[in-house]
């Protein structure tokens, strides 16, 4: 072959391979090239995103706003959700019904719940939450029906009888109860440790600042008096916290400001382990002249130590209960047992009753 048709063939593959050194598509070597706009480009880009998200992003803080497993609007909208909007979203008729919930007492908000609806007062709540994962929780589930008043407590410790971070946690009861009484509601307080038996309103006779319910297990007459009973051991009453009505009078709003200040005077040890209770019963006592004050019927609204452990006059009373407060006992799994044993732990079977649904 002469040397100018071995040049004009050179010229020829050069033509054909623009790139002579680099190894031809069908060269068992080459590693073949995956375009971004294939679906096996799609599914890399994919996966590194999540590697990216899961290595940059805290898992435990975003998760819900960025994969939308909260609420149908943003975890944002929720979180930015003030309790002066949330009062007059739930409020009807001039009057809220208020609970404070940490997440692991959903079993028993749904409880709670299901009673009220079956008096059909269910559209009045408002849960404060005492957490965001509660927050969201609800709100995905029931739009509107929680706000969080930050800071969010301890969520560790919370739902701990004693602890300090259940003082915390009950500590902010009467400033939430005193910002809705000032925006012009009357409000209705429960512990979701209670089941609704009756309607309650019918027995909030009268126009009185605030209306409450002894924590005592001895029995009282039927119509026993309405004013606040004597102190006792102590030197206070024992009044429970756990079941209030307030209207927004001046003096609904005192009794709560002594209660907060209570709360400051009396703060939690080691050694004493308070409540807010003892506190509320100090606010009691010491506004009792300035106050108007009305002791709820014992029969409606008894506590645990009377309800769950005197047969005989449960059975005396049937038909006049309204609340049962599951007291007189600490533990989520024993209140679970309690409830059950007397036929009210209704989520077993009537979850569909809950507006949340079944958790």
């Amino acid at each position: 072959m002469s040397s100018s048709s071995l040049h004009q063939r050179q010229q020829q593959q050069l033509l054909s391979n623009p790139s002579p050194f680099s190894p031809r598509s069908n060269s068992p070597f080459q590693r073949p090239f995956i375009s971004l706009f294939t679906p096996t480009g799609h599914l890399l880009v994919l996966l590194s995103l999540i590697v990216i998200l899961g290595v940059f992003v805290p898992w435990a803080g975003t998760p819900d706003i960025l994969f939308g497993r909260g609420d149908t609007s943003s975890a944002a909208k929720w979180r930015d959700y003030t309790l002066a909007e949330a009062a007059a979203f739930a409020a009807k008729n001039g009057t809220v019904i208020v609970c404070a919930v940490s997440e692991p007492y959903l079993p028993f908000l749904s409880n709670w719940l299901i009673s009220i609806a079956r008096q059909k007062h269910q559209d009045k709540v408002l849960v404060i939450a005492e957490d965001y994962a509660t927050l969201y929780k609800v709100n995905q589930r029931w739009p509107g029906h929680a706000v969080l008043v930050p800071p969010a407590p301890d969520a560790q410790t919370a739902h701990k009888f004693g602890s300090q971070g259940f003082f915390n946690f009950t500590s902010r009861r009467p400033r939430h109860l005193l910002h809705i009484l000032e925006l012009g509601y009357n409000v209705m307080y429960n512990d979701v440790d209670m089941v609704w038996l009756a309607d309650p309103f019918t027995y909030l006779q009268g126009h009185h600042d605030i209306y409450f319910t002894d924590d005592m297990a001895a029995m009282k007459l039927l119509n026993h008096s309405h004013d606040l009973p004597a102190p006792g051991k102590k030197g206070r009453t024992y009044i429970c916290s756990c079941m209030i009505f307030l209207r927004p009078t001046s003096g609904a709003k005192q009794i709560m400001k002594k209660w907060i200040d209570e709360l400051h005077d009396q703060p939690w040890s080691k050694k004493s382990k308070s409540n807010d209770q003892p506190a509320f019963n100090w606010a009691l006592n010491k506004t009792a002249g300035q106050v108007d004050l009305y002791l709820l019927p014992q029969v409606a609204f008894p506590s645990g130590g009377l309800y769950f452990k005197n047969q005989a006059w449960v059975e005396e009373t049937k038909g006049l209960h309204a609340i049962i407060h599951n007291n007189y006992i600490t533990g989520f799994e024993k209140k679970i047992k309690r409830f059950r044993e007397f036929g009210l732990w209704l989520v077993d079977n009537h979850s569909d009753e809950s507006p949340l649904g079944r958790l």
